[in-house]
């Protein structure tokens, strides 16, 4: 059986810190980096990033999107950058958010954390809004091969707020249901908790692991974080940050500098002891 998920993301985060830098080469930050608008450009600003970080971060988060946008050669760029990211030691955690129902989620499986598929990263995140049950292809899929993945349970946008503070028939809240589903499988799956500024914090299970996107660019501060997080000190945590460390680059030490500033920031926040 392969080693969980969870395992190898807390022994990478005790080596190298808790931040995730993201990935998302949009037309604006190409322009920014001088490169093209292209898969070409994304293809480079992909791996131009983890040449800079590769040995400084435990994982990188390339947002799906913005490499499907330029069709069959901007996924062969993310497919670049999943072996690059492999051969470099660097956990990669594909933002793909997939899910449907229960068949549909077979295929998707296959595709993104099967062992056989040049797609497969380390984990990817889940959308479960067809059904948290109908997920279970990509628990087992990820299972057995090492993977994680990471369903949303609250996104940092305030858009999402509406669906995810909806009750169930049981009386909770959507996103309160949904951690009760990630605490079944905790080596497997884990969870996305947004950071909102003054959102008041979920209860999370300890025994789960967890990617926290919006600090930064999308307003939330440390001490969101810390309203969130502080005391998780055992749970693995990453904290995802892309545009606001993006903007650092294309030069690699300067790339590097932030996000040393920005991982002794987030570290002393989750990790006291050792920030």
């Amino acid at each position: 059986m392969a080693e969980p998920f969870r395992e190898r993301l807390r022994r990478a985060i005790e080596v190298h810190g808790p931040l995730c830098p993201g990935i998302d080469p949009s037309p604006v930050m190409l322009e920014r980096w001088g490169l093209d608008d292209s898969a070409t450009g994304a293809r480079e600003f992909a791996l131009r990033y983890l040449d800079a970080l590769a040995g400084r971060v435990a994982v990188m988060k390339p947002n799906v999107a913005f490499f499907e946008q330029y069709g069959a050669a901007g996924i062969g760029a993310l497919e670049a950058f999943v072996f690059a990211a492999r051969d470099a030691g660097v956990l990669s955690i594909l933002d793909a958010k997939r899910g449907d129902i229960e068949s549909t989620n077979i295929a998707y499986a296959r595709a993104w954390v099967g062992d056989d598929s040049p797609l497969a990263g380390d984990a990817v995140t889940l959308s479960p809004f067809l059904g948290a049950r109908a997920l279970a292809p990509f628990v087992e899929e990820a299972a057995s091969s090492g993977r994680g993945v990471f369903v949303v349970a609250r996104s940092s946008n305030p858009e999402g707020r509406e669906v995810q503070l909806a009750t169930t028939a049981a009386g909770a809240s959507l996103e309160a249901s949904l951690l009760e589903e990630v605490a079944r499988r905790p080596s497997v799956v884990g969870a996305v908790v947004g950071l909102m500024a003054g959102a008041p914090p979920l209860p999370l299970p300890k025994d789960a692991f967890y990617l926290a996107p919006g600090l930064g660019s999308q307003g939330a501060g440390l001490a969101d974080l810390a309203g969130q997080f502080g005391g998780l000190t055992s749970t693995p945590v990453v904290v995802n940050l892309s545009r606001s460390l993006a903007v650092a680059g294309p030069d690699r030490a300067a790339l590097a500098d932030a996000a040393a500033r920005a991982q002794g920031e987030i570290a002393g926040v989750l990790r006291p002891s050792s920030g």
